[in-house]
């Protein structure tokens, strides 16, 4: 089957995850033809995307959210006003998904929370099938808890979740733990999308914090005030185009690139791990048995944050507060259902879409039914229902 991606290319997670969906997609005979990355004109696409994936990559302008003056949380009224004045743009942007859609051969589409392939689906709708992939639709569910944040801006996390998935047959959402499938909503509940690097890693107790952090103003906070007074080296990640590939800020704080080997490396030999509960690196964390402290940045955030605090995964804090990651590590007991659970992705997920290929392959046929009431209607029938699981 020919496979074309369309990914949303804010932040770390949704990159890896298609990464990791490409590297099982073809182990099990499938071709990826294309990737397409949403780009904003305040990120690069990390080098090592372009690195990892196999299939020719192509951009176009997405919306993205803009975050506040103190460049710490994402500001949704600055963000709102700032995408509509770009509608022009992302309706080009359609466009293009569109024809790429059409013209690259694909015989499905797996949208990785890209709203602008909802867009397309709503507007132009595409012949080819898609499948959404990502935690956000968890949010969907009927049994998802979610933290007591303002009612408001989880309705419009939900809204945006929908718009992303429109004309998506399935929706496969990404979560810390094993539930049950909502099929109202059309909600298939699998496991996470590790790389096989993470999953052949193995964690040991180092002498140092590890961070992760997509605001660079968020620098400042872990800069002033909240060092620990145990001295203990400070390692964080971060994507501010304008720095060097390592800015030493004193003796205990370092800041790096983003780099997947190295960002790994360090997440494996770290004490703790501190982060902006991004869904992606608190997975990576969990599995390789490290103690959170999660300091949301936006509403999406607070969710992930409050789920995998329900599973016993770390702390969650309105700053980045070390002492108390540090306190919360004494006591910390890695999860090992989840290590049990995300070994169980690939067939789960892999069985999801070549079950979508199945029922494909069965609804072609079915169309052709017509053409074939002349001959024996009885063997026609029989050969079509036997492409069916």
């Amino acid at each position: 089957m020919k496979v074309l991606f369309i990914v949303q290319g804010e932040g770390r997670g949704h990159l890896t995850q298609a990464i990791t969906m490409e590297e099982l997609l073809r182990r099990n005979g499938h071709e990826v033809v294309e990737v397409l990355v949403g780009k904003s004109n305040s990120r690069c696409l990390p080098g090592f995307f372009n690195r990892s994936i196999q299939a020719p990559v192509k951009r176009f302008l997405s919306p993205n959210f803009l975050p506040t003056p103190a460049n710490k949380r994402a500001s949704l009224a600055r963000s709102v006003a700032y995408n509509l004045t770009r509608l022009p743009v992302y309706l080009k942007s359609m466009h293009y998904i569109h024809r790429r859609i059409e013209e690259s051969g694909a015989e499905l589409v797996i949208n990785f929370y890209e709203l602008l392939t909802g867009m397309t689906y709503l507007f132009f709708r595409p012949s080819v099938p898609q499948i959404s992939v990502g935690h956000q639709y968890l949010f969907l569910h009927r049994d998802f808890e979610f933290p007591g944040k303002n009612g408001f801006h989880l309705w419009l996390l939900r809204l945006f979740t929908r718009l992303t998935c429109i004309g998506a047959r399935e929706k496969l959402a990404l979560s810390f733990r094993e539930m049950e499938d909502d099929e109202e909503a059309y909600v298939r509940v699998v496991p996470p999308l590790l790389r096989r690097e993470v999953l052949s890693c193995e964690g040991t107790e180092g002498d140092y914090l590890h961070g992760y952090m997509v605001n660079s103003g968020l620098a400042r906070i872990s800069s002033t005030g909240t060092v620990p007074i145990r001295q203990i080296p400070l390692h964080f990640f971060w994507d501010k185009q304008d720095e060097a590939e390592v800015c030493r800020v004193d003796d205990t704080l370092s800041f790096h690139q983003l780099d997947d080997v190295k960002f790994l490396r360090y997440m494996a030999g770290c004490k703790a791990y501190a982060t902006t509960a991004g869904f992606e690196s608190v997975c990576e964390a969990m599995y390789l048995g490290k103690p959170l402290l999660m300091v949301p940045a936006h509403i999406e955030q607070d969710c992930n944050a409050y789920d995998a605090f329900r599973s016993g995964a770390g702390v969650i804090s309105e700053e980045f507060d070390l002492e108390r990651l540090l306190d919360f590590s004494e006591h910390f007991h890695p999860n090992m259902a989840f290590r049990y659970w995300v070994r169980s992705c690939d067939w789960r997920i892999l069985r999801c879409i070549e079950r979508e290929e199945k029922e494909e392959t069965f609804f072609r046929g079915f169309l052709f039914l017509p053409s074939f009431l002349s001959g024996d209607l009885n063997v026609h029938v029989h050969r079509i229902g036997s492409q069916c699981p």
